[in-house]
């Protein structure tokens, strides 16, 4: 399950923080929680789908360590990202 490649270039210009910007934290936290959700609609249908389970755990610990990373470099900058991502409600 991936995103489109329109989708991802529509979040790289919403989110990167310079021109051409593609590899930024939040740029990168940005596609991972767009593929999150899509997974997480795709397990609301095949409930047993385990091997695909295993993938969203991956993706959301390499999310967890990009915030994390985001946090301890600018706590501004990581408020912001989760503010506009709709993350830790």
């Amino acid at each position: 399950m991936s995103i489109t490649a329109e989708e991802k270039n529509r979040l790289m210009k919403e989110y990167a923080t310079k021109d051409g910007d593609t590899g930024s934290p939040e740029v990168q936290v940005a596609i991972l929680s767009s593929r999150i959700a899509t997974l997480t609609e795709h397990f609301k249908v095949h409930k047993k789908d385990n091997h695909g389970r295993r993938g969203l755990l991956k993706l959301v610990a390499q999310r967890r360590k990009l915030l994390d990373y985001v946090k301890a470099k600018d706590e501004s900058r990581y408020q912001d990202l989760i503010g506009r991502l709709g993350l830790r409600r």
